[in-house]
């Protein structure tokens, strides 16, 4: 047994010293210490049936063997390593090919943008449900139920749920918001809208707003178009001019259209503004009595102003993407650009 050991050991060594490759290294490896056939396992295995004292001897014997030969193992293997990477090794180097990076879609861009702005302005970012309740979207913010906007050729009802349907505005978050936070505030809430549209460039039954409002004394015009403008030349340039028109809408007293600088003609007017000079972005007006009640807020006390923007108008504009139906497509070509 002394002999075999130590002629085992001056062999291996012998092999390992002599080994040009890894793959030699993993050969000797296994035949010495593998767990069938290794001849030094075999040696390990068969020390159960010495006597108390042959066992402590050979087994010590055996180790030390065991050892000698995994340090010259150990060794071997850091030469072949220097060898085939000139001494340099990164240990840190995952050596899993990295999976290929995604990006931001266009809608997600310009949202986190406007989020990043309106927060800088002290505004909160607001989360609404996208089921909604007639009443959220419709009842408290003034539109009655002979209003066309609830005629189901606008609005996705959800038929296993009486009086829910999917949000056809984020301005359904409004009188949540009050009733939650309370006077004074401002607010912005960006999300996903659906209505029951004919799909084509322009129009799609999915789409995405970012409603803004702000509720306290003595909010007037002034304010409103101050933070429009802001927004515009923030997305669009500096020298982006807001026109504001009037316009009916049932949840602000008195409503305004809001326009933008054309991006493509800058005001000299082309095609894309119909020889205009600008484009219809949002809608905006004064917050209606009759939400602020809803909203639990005394209107004689109270004043508000709320706008709309399409993050989808807006995103098209900004990118000049010509197809409304790209953004929900999935398509891996287009959402790349980004």
């Amino acid at each position: 047994m002394h002999k075999n050991i130590g002629t085992i050991q001056s062999e291996a060594i012998e092999q390992i010293h002599k080994a040009c490759t890894m793959p030699e290294l993993d050969t000797i490896e296994l035949s010495l210490f593998g767990r069938k056939h290794g001849m030094l396992s075999e040696i390990l295995k068969g020390l159960k049936d010495l006597d108390v004292a042959a066992r402590k001897v050979q087994g010590e014997l055996a180790n030390d063997a065991k050892g000698a030969i995994q340090s010259e193992l150990d060794e071997r293997r850091a030469e072949l390593i220097e060898q085939e990477t000139g001494g340099d090794i990164d240990v840190t180097e995952c050596l899993i090919p990295p999976l290929p990076r995604g990006t931001l879609h266009p809608i997600t861009l310009i949202s986190d943008e406007l989020e990043d702005m309106f927060s800088g302005m002290g505004f909160r970012v607001y989360d609404g449900p996208e089921i909604e309740t007639e009443y959220y979207n419709f009842e408290a913010l003034n539109i009655g139920v002979d209003h066309p906007a609830r005629d189901m050729q606008d609005t996705f009802y959800i038929k296993d749920l009486p009086g829910r349907l999917m949000r056809t505005h984020t301005s359904s978050s409004q009188v949540r918001a009050m009733r939650e936070f309370g006077a004074p505030l401002a607010v912005i809430v960006p999300g996903r809208c659906f209505r029951n549209e004919a799909t084509d460039a322009r129009h799609e039954h999915t789409f995405f707003q970012l409603e803004g409002f702000v509720v306290g004394s003595d909010i007037s015009f002034a304010h409103l178009k101050g933070i429009l403008e802001a927004t515009a030349r923030h997305l669009y340039g500096s020298d982006t001019q807001v026109r504001l028109r009037p316009k009916y809408y049932p949840f602000v007293e008195p409503g305004v259209n809001g326009e933008v600088t054309c991006l493509l003609c800058r005001g000299s007017g082309c095609r894309l503004c119909k020889s205009t000079g600008f484009l219809e972005i949002f809608g905006a007006g004064r917050i209606h009595p009759h939400v602020l009640r809803e909203g639990g807020l005394d209107p004689k006390k109270w004043s508000g102003l709320a706008f709309g923007f399409g993050l989808t108008r807006l995103a098209m504009l900004k990118y000049g993407i010509d197809d409304v139906r790209l953004f929900e497509s999935g398509d891996l070509a287009f959402l790349k650009q980004f």
